[in-house]
């Protein structure tokens, strides 16, 4: 029987261009070569794709990838692929883009479709699915830049332009401090900062739009940071759930990838029915906005009334080994390779 070509994807034009090199060298060298005929491909920061020729060494966040050829034709190269799994975290690789290029190509892909990734990696817009499908979450304000101005938008879509500080003032009505002001197209924490008063608040939303023209403004919830792995099509499976204990006041991108200190205890010390709770609505959002193949749903358990609140859904989560989603699957009996084979296989069907 003749082996799987599969293309491994990473790098990307994102700000999390480092973290996807961890990511998708990890996946490339774990795949069974008895099974795939393995082709990692790296895009670098300016869009270029390359194919790599060794990715035998350990990579961290911030090594450079060595010993590549440009791929002169990228459209020919992926037609003759099997399959492609994207490790490309953030923008062009998990909004939805290059699953419309694969799609418009015709190759079968690893993970969401188009509108599944989309809504993911859009925080607003997920939190619109989340509300219409009655998953309870924080309250939350968006906001639009233009240009120099600032666009309020209600929950009946009006606008009103005003100068940011009216616009703060708005906000401050309907939530109280302190809040968290995040990029809506954005991952791994980048941008995210936490206002405790309105000097911080505009200042925050001035840094986040650096980021994202469309600007998220949520309540701060305090409990703790639970995480579930989904995987599947049309018969989804919830894993064992985690927890998330970060060396700062929130999971910021240093405290993800640089601080020892952040913790994961796998499985988390919750009871059942509020496991099985966390799992549930895991599927459902997974479900609320279509998606395919994997994703990793984040939640807040308030510590006084165990409520669950949605805090996110990543399409594209971390895959090292040592990553969230990979180690809830392994705690549930799924290990690394196997589950590739799993994600490879969903994509196959799809």
């Amino acid at each position: 029987m003749s082996k799987i070509k599969i293309g491994v994807v990473f790098g990307g034009m994102s700000t999390e261009h480092d973290v996807s090199i961890v990511s998708g060298t990890s996946v490339a060298k774990k795949l069974n070569k008895d099974k795939y005929e393995v082709y990692p491909i790296y895009i670098d920061n300016n869009g270029e794709w390359y194919k790599c020729l060794d990715i035998s060494k350990q990579y961290e966040v911030g090594d450079r990838i060595e010993n590549i050829n440009k791929i002169d034709n990228v459209f020919n190269y992926l037609r003759s692929l099997d399959v492609v799994f994207p490790v490309l975290h953030g923008l062009y690789g998990e909004d939805g883009t290059i699953q419309g290029l694969f799609e418009l190509l015709g190759v079968p892909y690893v993970g969401c479709r188009v509108l599944s990734s989309s809504l993911g990696m859009d925080k607003v817009y997920a939190k619109i699915i989340f509300d219409k499908a009655k998953i309870k979450q924080a309250k939350y304000e968006y906001i639009r830049k233009d240009k120099d101005e600032y666009i309020y938008i209600d929950k009946d879509f009006n606008e009103t332009r005003k100068e940011l500080k009216e616009i703060c003032k708005m906000i401050e009505k309907n939530i109280s401090y302190p809040m968290f002001i995040k990029p809506s197209n954005s991952g791994s924490s980048v941008g995210i900062n936490k206002a405790k008063n309105i000097e911080e608040l505009e200042k925050y939303i001035e840094y986040a739009s650096k980021f994202d023209k469309k600007i998220l403004i949520e309540e701060t919830l305090i409990g703790r940071e639970i995480e579930c792995s989904v995987l599947g099509n049309e018969d989804v499976k919830a894993s064992c759930i985690g927890e998330i204990l970060p060396a700062e006041n929130f999971y910021t991108f240093d405290a993800k990838y640089k601080n020892a200190e952040s913790k994961l205890t796998i499985p988390a010390e919750i009871n059942k029915d509020l496991t099985d709770e966390v799992r549930k609505t895991a599927i459902k959002a997974f479900k609320a906005i279509d998606g395919k193949g994997f994703a990793r749903v984040d939640f807040f358990v308030n510590d006084k009334t165990n409520e669950i609140y949605i805090n996110e859904i990543n399409t594209l989560p971390g895959f090292t080994e040592i990553s969230m989603y990979p180690k809830l699957w392994a705690q549930s009996g799924l290990e690394y390779s196997e589950l590739l084979d799993k994600l490879i296989d969903l994509a196959l069907e799809n």
